[in-house]
């Protein structure tokens, strides 16, 4: 079951989306341990949707896939105006002399509480954990609550493994690229961040045009 669990979490993470943006745009300005951090909330977001979907909690799925209109709305202003502020940051200059002051860590339990609660803005997983499991024919096979906390075990791990594939790959870069060439991959994630946002405007846009 961890086995079964570590693939699908590995393979639910690894679509790129807002937070595999945001996590590497955190790690290229405040560092890996950061980026990595941000991504362990996405992977407990995870774990927590793939707990629901294990146990087949259809009370909270229920509850969470009608307040998705609203929790788009949440993540996609969230999204839009973190992407703004990622694509318009002031480029380095190349005077030391004149040159900005490095940006300010952020913590670390901001960092992890902002992609939790933006990955659990996105009830939808529950369903794509729902449809793996039936797929894999995973319902069935959950015949205690070991076999199903072992299973969300895995989702964790294989989630959080990803992150931190991304976090030190983007460290790497963070290391070997010039400043101009890492404020061009600001800009482009930003864009990129923004337009996740603006997606998620229209579809709750679209949602009170029904």
């Amino acid at each position: 079951m961890f086995f079964k669990g570590l693939l699908i979490g590995f393979a639910i993470a690894v679509p790129v989306g807002p937070i595999g943006f945001l996590c590497l745009r955190r790690t290229l300005v405040y560092g890996r341990v950061t980026g990595f951090v941000s991504g362990l909330g996405a992977a407990t977001a995870d774990a927590l949707y793939g707990l629901v979907a294990a146990f087949g909690l259809t009370a909270i799925s229920s509850f969470l896939l009608r307040m998705e209109t609203w929790l788009q709305l949440g993540g996609g202003l969230f999204l839009v105006g973190l992407g703004l502020k990622t694509a318009l940051a002031q480029a380095p200059v190349q005077d030391p002399t004149t040159a900005p002051a490095p940006p300010k860590q952020r913590s670390w339990h901001a960092a992890y509480l902002s992609t939790l609660a933006l990955t659990l803005a996105s009830p939808a997983t529950v369903l794509a954990f729902v449809a793996i499991f039936a797929g894999l024919g995973l319902g069935s096979g959950i015949a205690s609550h070991l076999h199903a906390l072992e299973l969300v075990g895995g989702v964790f791990t294989g989630s959080a493994f990803w992150w931190l594939a991304l976090s030190l790959g983007a460290g790497v870069l963070r290391d070997r690229l010039h400043a101009q060439t890492l404020h061009v991959m600001h800009v482009v994630s930003g864009l990129c961040i923004t337009a996740l946002g603006a997606w998620q405007l229209s579809l709750f846009v679209r949602s009170l045009l029904r």
